[in-house]
Protein backbone atom coordinates (compact mmCIF):
# COMPACT_ATOMS: atom_id res chain seq x y z
CA UNK A 1 0.00 0.00 0.00
CA UNK A 2 1.26 3.47 -1.28
CA UNK A 3 0.57 7.20 -0.90
CA UNK A 4 0.94 8.71 -4.38
CA UNK A 5 1.20 12.59 -5.01
CA UNK A 6 0.34 13.12 -8.74
CA UNK A 7 1.64 16.40 -10.18
CA UNK A 8 -0.65 17.88 -13.18
CA UNK A 9 -4.32 17.98 -13.56
CA UNK A 10 -4.65 17.68 -17.73
CA UNK A 11 -5.95 15.04 -19.88
CA UNK A 12 -2.98 12.89 -18.78
CA UNK A 13 -3.56 13.52 -14.95
CA UNK A 14 -6.96 12.88 -14.92
CA UNK A 15 -5.83 9.12 -16.44
CA UNK A 16 -3.32 8.73 -13.70
CA UNK A 17 -5.69 9.85 -11.21
CA UNK A 18 -8.40 7.17 -12.32
CA UNK A 19 -5.97 4.42 -13.37
CA UNK A 20 -4.62 4.72 -9.67
CA UNK A 21 -7.86 4.74 -8.13
CA UNK A 22 -8.79 1.52 -10.10
CA UNK A 23 -6.04 -0.12 -7.99
CA UNK A 24 -6.64 0.74 -3.89
CA UNK A 25 -4.77 -2.24 -3.05
CA UNK A 26 -1.71 -0.50 -4.33
CA UNK A 27 -2.59 2.86 -3.97
CA UNK A 28 -3.98 3.46 -0.50
CA UNK A 29 -3.86 7.43 -0.93
CA UNK A 30 -4.08 9.73 -3.80
CA UNK A 31 -3.66 13.25 -3.95
CA UNK A 32 -3.71 15.27 -7.10
CA UNK A 33 -2.33 18.60 -7.69
CA UNK A 34 -1.96 21.33 -9.73
CA UNK A 35 -0.84 24.88 -10.47
CA UNK A 36 -4.99 25.32 -11.34
CA UNK A 37 -6.73 24.11 -7.69
CA UNK A 38 -10.46 23.95 -10.13
CA UNK A 39 -8.98 21.60 -12.24
CA UNK A 40 -8.03 18.91 -9.47
CA UNK A 41 -11.29 19.60 -8.33
CA UNK A 42 -13.64 18.60 -11.01
CA UNK A 43 -12.01 15.36 -11.33
CA UNK A 44 -11.90 14.90 -7.48
CA UNK A 45 -15.93 15.44 -7.97
CA UNK A 46 -16.50 13.45 -10.75
CA UNK A 47 -14.87 10.33 -9.20
CA UNK A 48 -16.43 7.61 -6.50
CA UNK A 49 -12.92 6.71 -5.17
CA UNK A 50 -11.76 9.68 -2.56
CA UNK A 51 -8.84 11.57 -3.47
CA UNK A 52 -6.89 14.77 -1.80
CA UNK A 53 -6.66 17.49 -4.29
CA UNK A 54 -4.03 20.97 -3.84
CA UNK A 55 -2.75 24.27 -5.71
CA UNK A 56 1.19 23.84 -5.89
CA UNK A 57 3.29 25.80 -8.78
CA UNK A 58 5.52 22.47 -9.76
CA UNK A 59 8.06 25.86 -10.99
CA UNK A 60 8.89 26.08 -7.82
CA UNK A 61 11.05 23.31 -5.85
CA UNK A 62 9.98 24.94 -2.50
CA UNK A 63 6.08 24.80 -3.47
CA UNK A 64 6.40 21.10 -4.12
CA UNK A 65 8.56 20.09 -1.22
CA UNK A 66 6.13 21.90 1.05
CA UNK A 67 3.60 19.73 -0.42
CA UNK A 68 5.55 16.60 -0.57
CA UNK A 69 5.98 17.28 3.44
CA UNK A 70 2.42 17.43 3.90
CA UNK A 71 1.16 14.69 2.17
CA UNK A 72 3.83 12.47 2.48
CA UNK A 73 4.06 10.17 -0.90
CA UNK A 74 6.15 7.42 -1.42
CA UNK A 75 5.83 8.54 -5.09
CA UNK A 76 5.63 11.23 -7.06
CA UNK A 77 4.16 11.00 -10.68
CA UNK A 78 5.23 14.11 -12.64
CA UNK A 79 2.61 14.64 -15.24
CA UNK A 80 3.13 18.46 -14.99
CA UNK A 81 4.98 19.90 -18.37
CA UNK A 82 8.41 18.74 -19.27
CA UNK A 83 9.59 22.42 -18.28
CA UNK A 84 9.01 21.30 -14.99
CA UNK A 85 11.54 18.48 -14.49
CA UNK A 86 14.21 19.57 -12.54
CA UNK A 87 12.42 21.52 -10.00
CA UNK A 88 10.11 18.43 -9.38
CA UNK A 89 13.70 16.26 -9.09
CA UNK A 90 15.31 18.41 -6.90
CA UNK A 91 12.15 18.54 -4.97
CA UNK A 92 12.10 15.02 -4.32
CA UNK A 93 15.42 14.65 -3.99
CA UNK A 94 15.37 17.09 -1.07
CA UNK A 95 12.46 14.83 0.44
CA UNK A 96 14.32 11.41 -0.37
CA UNK A 97 11.16 10.35 -1.90
CA UNK A 98 10.56 8.13 -5.64
CA UNK A 99 10.00 10.19 -8.75
CA UNK A 100 8.30 9.11 -12.24
CA UNK A 101 7.72 11.52 -15.27
CA UNK A 102 6.20 10.37 -18.72
CA UNK A 103 8.73 13.02 -20.76
CA UNK A 104 12.16 14.34 -20.50
CA UNK A 105 12.89 18.08 -19.93
CA UNK A 106 12.76 20.95 -21.85
CA UNK A 107 13.57 24.47 -21.19
CA UNK A 108 11.27 26.47 -21.89
CA UNK A 109 13.14 29.02 -24.52
CA UNK A 110 14.51 25.89 -26.37
CA UNK A 111 12.74 23.87 -27.84
CA UNK A 112 14.93 20.83 -27.32
CA UNK A 113 13.62 17.53 -25.14
CA UNK A 114 17.01 15.44 -24.05
CA UNK A 115 17.87 13.50 -20.93
CA UNK A 116 21.01 15.28 -20.83
CA UNK A 117 19.79 17.51 -17.93
CA UNK A 118 18.03 14.33 -16.54
CA UNK A 119 20.99 11.74 -16.30
CA UNK A 120 23.49 13.71 -14.12
CA UNK A 121 20.75 13.03 -11.10
CA UNK A 122 21.79 9.30 -10.98
CA UNK A 123 24.89 10.01 -8.46
CA UNK A 124 22.45 12.04 -6.11
CA UNK A 125 19.71 9.78 -6.15
CA UNK A 126 21.72 6.89 -5.25
CA UNK A 127 23.14 8.68 -2.43
CA UNK A 128 19.55 9.51 -1.46
CA UNK A 129 18.85 6.02 -2.04
CA UNK A 130 15.62 6.70 -4.18
CA UNK A 131 14.66 5.75 -7.60
CA UNK A 132 13.87 8.69 -10.54
CA UNK A 133 11.90 6.67 -13.86
CA UNK A 134 12.15 8.55 -17.01
CA UNK A 135 9.79 8.74 -19.71
CA UNK A 136 6.99 6.32 -18.17
CA UNK A 137 4.37 7.00 -21.12
CA UNK A 138 3.91 4.88 -23.95
CA UNK A 139 6.80 7.16 -26.81
CA UNK A 140 8.86 7.31 -24.43
CA UNK A 141 7.69 4.33 -22.31
CA UNK A 142 5.98 1.54 -23.66
CA UNK A 143 8.25 1.82 -26.83
CA UNK A 144 11.16 1.02 -24.56
CA UNK A 145 10.11 -1.60 -22.98
CA UNK A 146 8.56 -3.01 -26.13
CA UNK A 147 12.41 -3.04 -27.42
CA UNK A 148 13.51 -4.36 -23.94
CA UNK A 149 11.02 -7.47 -24.52
CA UNK A 150 12.04 -8.04 -28.04
CA UNK A 151 16.32 -7.76 -27.30
CA UNK A 152 15.44 -10.24 -24.15
CA UNK A 153 13.05 -12.88 -25.78
CA UNK A 154 13.03 -12.36 -29.80
CA UNK A 155 16.61 -11.19 -31.38
CA UNK A 156 20.60 -11.93 -30.44
CA UNK A 157 21.13 -8.51 -32.15
CA UNK A 158 18.50 -5.87 -33.22
CA UNK A 159 19.96 -3.78 -36.06
CA UNK A 160 17.15 -1.45 -36.97
CA UNK A 161 14.29 -0.16 -35.15
CA UNK A 162 11.33 2.16 -36.87
CA UNK A 163 9.07 3.43 -33.34
CA UNK A 164 5.55 4.02 -35.29
CA UNK A 165 3.38 6.16 -33.64
CA UNK A 166 -0.41 6.59 -35.47
CA UNK A 167 -3.25 8.58 -34.52
CA UNK A 168 -6.72 7.97 -36.50
CA UNK A 169 -8.78 9.45 -34.44
CA UNK A 170 -10.85 12.31 -35.32
CA UNK A 171 -12.39 14.78 -33.37
CA UNK A 172 -14.45 17.24 -35.70
CA UNK A 173 -12.27 20.02 -35.39
CA UNK A 174 -10.72 21.78 -38.19
CA UNK A 175 -7.07 21.93 -36.12
CA UNK A 176 -6.61 20.46 -32.58
CA UNK A 177 -3.52 18.80 -30.86
CA UNK A 178 -4.25 15.56 -28.63
CA UNK A 179 -2.17 16.91 -26.05
CA UNK A 180 -0.62 20.07 -24.84
CA UNK A 181 0.07 22.14 -27.95
CA UNK A 182 2.64 24.22 -27.07
CA UNK A 183 4.78 21.00 -26.39
CA UNK A 184 3.19 18.97 -29.11
CA UNK A 185 3.71 22.12 -31.52
CA UNK A 186 7.08 22.42 -30.49
CA UNK A 187 7.87 18.92 -31.13
CA UNK A 188 6.49 18.59 -34.10
CA UNK A 189 8.36 21.95 -35.82
CA UNK A 190 11.69 21.35 -34.70
CA UNK A 191 14.03 19.43 -36.53
CA UNK A 192 14.41 15.62 -37.26
CA UNK A 193 16.77 13.46 -36.05
CA UNK A 194 17.62 9.76 -36.15
CA UNK A 195 20.45 7.81 -35.59
CA UNK A 196 22.30 5.23 -38.23
CA UNK A 197 25.91 3.59 -37.61
CA UNK A 198 26.55 5.87 -34.53
CA UNK A 199 25.99 8.87 -35.54
CA UNK A 200 22.97 11.67 -35.27
CA UNK A 201 21.54 12.26 -38.66
CA UNK A 202 19.45 15.77 -38.96
CA UNK A 203 16.80 16.30 -41.29
CA UNK A 204 14.68 19.47 -41.94
CA UNK A 205 11.46 19.40 -40.47
CA UNK A 206 8.27 17.08 -41.51
CA UNK A 207 10.73 16.87 -44.65
CA UNK A 208 11.11 12.65 -44.69
CA UNK A 209 7.65 11.05 -45.65
CA UNK A 210 7.09 7.34 -45.65
CA UNK A 211 3.63 5.28 -46.07
CA UNK A 212 3.09 2.10 -43.23
CA UNK A 213 -0.15 0.29 -43.59
CA UNK A 214 -1.31 -0.29 -39.95
CA UNK A 215 -3.43 -2.80 -37.66
CA UNK A 216 -7.12 -1.85 -37.21
CA UNK A 217 -6.74 1.52 -38.88
CA UNK A 218 -5.03 1.03 -42.45
CA UNK A 219 -2.30 2.98 -44.61
CA UNK A 220 -1.31 6.08 -43.27
CA UNK A 221 1.27 9.22 -44.13
CA UNK A 222 4.01 8.90 -41.53
CA UNK A 223 6.86 12.04 -40.90
CA UNK A 224 9.87 11.46 -39.12
CA UNK A 225 10.26 12.92 -36.18
CA UNK A 226 12.93 13.24 -33.34
CA UNK A 227 11.91 11.75 -30.05
CA UNK A 228 13.63 11.07 -26.78
CA UNK A 229 13.55 7.68 -26.45
CA UNK A 230 15.93 7.22 -29.41
CA UNK A 231 18.49 8.91 -27.12
CA UNK A 232 18.54 5.98 -24.42
CA UNK A 233 18.31 2.85 -26.39
CA UNK A 234 21.15 3.75 -28.55
CA UNK A 235 22.85 2.72 -25.28
CA UNK A 236 21.33 0.01 -24.45
CA UNK A 237 19.61 -2.04 -27.26
CA UNK A 238 22.87 -4.56 -28.52
CA UNK A 239 23.58 -4.61 -32.33
CA UNK A 240 21.66 -1.32 -33.14
CA UNK A 241 22.41 0.08 -36.20
CA UNK A 242 19.71 2.69 -37.32
CA UNK A 243 16.72 3.80 -34.66
CA UNK A 244 13.89 6.20 -36.26
CA UNK A 245 10.71 7.64 -35.02
CA UNK A 246 7.90 8.30 -36.80
CA UNK A 247 4.11 10.11 -36.62
CA UNK A 248 1.01 10.25 -38.43
CA UNK A 249 -0.33 13.61 -39.82
CA UNK A 250 -3.10 14.49 -41.96
CA UNK A 251 -3.16 16.51 -44.52
CA UNK A 252 -5.53 18.98 -43.05
CA UNK A 253 -3.23 19.27 -39.81
CA UNK A 254 -0.27 20.18 -41.57
CA UNK A 255 -2.03 22.69 -44.02
CA UNK A 256 -3.08 24.27 -40.49
CA UNK A 257 0.56 24.11 -38.80
CA UNK A 258 1.94 26.00 -42.53
CA UNK A 259 -0.55 28.86 -42.28
CA UNK A 260 0.15 28.96 -38.61
CA UNK A 261 3.83 28.73 -38.56
CA UNK A 262 3.76 31.25 -41.46
CA UNK A 263 2.05 33.70 -40.05
CA UNK A 264 4.68 33.09 -36.71
CA UNK A 265 2.23 31.95 -34.31
CA UNK A 266 4.14 29.03 -33.69
CA UNK A 267 7.27 31.08 -32.68
CA UNK A 268 8.64 30.89 -29.23
CA UNK A 269 10.74 34.48 -29.13
CA UNK A 270 8.56 37.20 -27.63
CA UNK A 271 6.56 40.21 -29.26
CA UNK A 272 5.42 43.18 -28.32
CA UNK A 273 1.80 43.49 -27.69
CA UNK A 274 -0.19 45.87 -26.26
CA UNK A 275 2.60 46.85 -24.42
CA UNK A 276 3.80 43.78 -23.04
CA UNK A 277 5.86 40.95 -24.75
CA UNK A 278 3.74 37.65 -25.50
CA UNK A 279 5.36 34.21 -26.71
CA UNK A 280 2.94 33.77 -29.88
CA UNK A 281 2.59 30.05 -28.94
CA UNK A 282 1.55 30.15 -25.79
CA UNK A 283 -1.00 32.80 -27.33
CA UNK A 284 -1.89 30.14 -29.80
CA UNK A 285 -2.39 27.23 -27.16
CA UNK A 286 -4.85 29.22 -25.28
CA UNK A 287 -7.30 29.86 -28.34
CA UNK A 288 -6.81 26.24 -29.62
CA UNK A 289 -9.11 23.63 -27.60
CA UNK A 290 -8.17 22.11 -24.72
CA UNK A 291 -6.77 18.55 -25.16
CA UNK A 292 -8.96 17.79 -22.09
CA UNK A 293 -11.67 18.46 -23.73
CA UNK A 294 -11.69 16.06 -26.89
CA UNK A 295 -12.42 13.06 -25.41
CA UNK A 296 -16.10 12.87 -26.14
CA UNK A 297 -16.28 13.94 -29.54
CA UNK A 298 -12.90 12.16 -30.39
CA UNK A 299 -13.97 8.62 -32.39
CA UNK A 300 -11.18 6.04 -34.35
CA UNK A 301 -8.36 4.47 -32.67
CA UNK A 302 -4.33 5.02 -32.63
CA UNK A 303 -1.34 2.40 -33.14
CA UNK A 304 1.43 2.75 -31.31
CA UNK A 305 4.57 0.14 -31.68
CA UNK A 306 7.61 -1.07 -32.90
CA UNK A 307 9.21 -2.63 -36.02
CA UNK A 308 12.06 -4.55 -35.51
CA UNK A 309 14.86 -6.27 -37.61
CA UNK A 310 17.85 -8.00 -36.18
CA UNK A 311 18.84 -11.62 -35.84
CA UNK A 312 17.51 -14.57 -34.30
CA UNK A 313 20.00 -17.90 -34.07
CA UNK A 314 21.80 -16.85 -37.68
CA UNK A 315 18.43 -16.29 -39.11
CA UNK A 316 17.50 -12.39 -39.97
CA UNK A 317 13.63 -11.90 -38.94
CA UNK A 318 11.21 -8.91 -38.91
CA UNK A 319 8.96 -8.25 -36.00
CA UNK A 320 6.38 -5.57 -35.18
CA UNK A 321 4.89 -5.44 -31.59
CA UNK A 322 2.36 -2.58 -30.99
CA UNK A 323 -0.59 -1.75 -29.53
CA UNK A 324 -4.10 -0.18 -30.21
CA UNK A 325 -6.41 1.76 -28.49
CA UNK A 326 -10.16 3.02 -29.38
CA UNK A 327 -10.74 6.61 -28.19
CA UNK A 328 -14.41 5.95 -27.31
CA UNK A 329 -13.84 2.67 -25.41
CA UNK A 330 -10.89 4.47 -23.37
CA UNK A 331 -13.80 8.16 -22.64
CA UNK A 332 -15.95 5.09 -21.41
CA UNK A 333 -14.07 3.75 -19.06
CA UNK A 334 -11.91 7.27 -17.89
CA UNK A 335 -13.81 10.43 -19.63
CA UNK A 336 -10.76 10.69 -21.82
CA UNK A 337 -9.04 10.20 -25.26
CA UNK A 338 -6.57 7.67 -26.31
CA UNK A 339 -3.72 9.76 -26.54
CA UNK A 340 -3.59 10.88 -23.36
CA UNK A 341 -4.91 7.03 -21.77
CA UNK A 342 -1.58 6.03 -23.62
CA UNK A 343 0.30 8.33 -21.42
CA UNK A 344 -1.21 7.96 -18.17
CA UNK A 345 -2.03 3.91 -17.88
CA UNK A 346 1.62 3.37 -18.59
CA UNK A 347 2.62 6.26 -15.69
CA UNK A 348 0.39 3.93 -13.15
CA UNK A 349 1.99 0.84 -14.07
CA UNK A 350 5.58 2.06 -13.70
CA UNK A 351 4.59 3.59 -10.38
CA UNK A 352 2.68 0.29 -9.62
CA UNK A 353 5.97 -1.73 -10.53
CA UNK A 354 8.17 0.65 -8.23
CA UNK A 355 5.96 0.67 -5.33
CA UNK A 356 5.76 -2.90 -5.14
CA UNK A 357 9.21 -3.43 -5.49
CA UNK A 358 9.00 -5.15 -8.62
CA UNK A 359 11.03 -2.47 -10.44
CA UNK A 360 13.02 -0.84 -7.70
CA UNK A 361 16.59 0.71 -7.54
CA UNK A 362 18.51 3.52 -6.70
CA UNK A 363 19.48 6.56 -9.20
CA UNK A 364 17.85 7.74 -12.53
CA UNK A 365 16.62 4.31 -14.98
CA UNK A 366 14.63 4.60 -18.88
CA UNK A 367 12.68 2.07 -18.98
CA UNK A 368 14.59 -0.16 -21.32
CA UNK A 369 16.86 -0.62 -18.41
CA UNK A 370 14.69 -2.70 -15.95
CA UNK A 371 12.93 -6.35 -16.59
CA UNK A 372 10.03 -5.71 -19.55
CA UNK A 373 7.97 -9.15 -18.59
CA UNK A 374 6.11 -7.45 -15.38
CA UNK A 375 5.24 -4.17 -17.75
CA UNK A 376 4.09 -6.38 -20.43
CA UNK A 377 2.02 -8.46 -18.67
CA UNK A 378 0.14 -5.37 -17.00
CA UNK A 379 -0.34 -3.48 -20.21
CA UNK A 380 -2.84 -6.58 -21.09
CA UNK A 381 -4.26 -6.79 -17.25
CA UNK A 382 -4.96 -2.39 -16.98
CA UNK A 383 -6.22 -1.47 -20.60
CA UNK A 384 -3.43 -1.55 -23.21
CA UNK A 385 -3.63 -5.20 -24.60
CA UNK A 386 -0.82 -5.76 -27.05
CA UNK A 387 0.02 -7.74 -30.20
CA UNK A 388 2.97 -9.07 -32.29
CA UNK A 389 3.20 -10.06 -35.89
CA UNK A 390 6.36 -11.56 -38.07
CA UNK A 391 7.06 -9.59 -40.92
CA UNK A 392 8.32 -10.19 -44.21
CA UNK A 393 11.64 -10.17 -45.50
CA UNK A 394 11.87 -7.23 -47.57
Amino acid sequence: MARVLIIGAGGVGNVVVRKCAQNPDVFSAICLASRTLEKCDAIRDDMEHPIETARVDADHKDEVVALIRRFKPDIVINVALPYQDLAIMDACLETQVHYLDTASYEPPDTPKFTYEWQWPYDEPYKKAGIMALLGSGFDPGVTNVFCAYAQKHLFDEIHYVDILDANAGDHGYPFATNFNPEINIREITAKGRYWENGQWVETEPLAVKDVYDFPEIGPKDIYLLYHEEMESLVKHIKGLKRIRFWMTFSEKYLTHLNVLQNVGMTSIEPIRFEGRDIIPLQFLKAVLPDPGSLGPRTKGKANIGCVFDGVKDGQRKKIHIYSVCDHQACYREVKSQAVSYTTGVPAMIGAMLMVQGVWMGKGVFNMEQLDPDPFMEALNRHGLPWQQRELPID
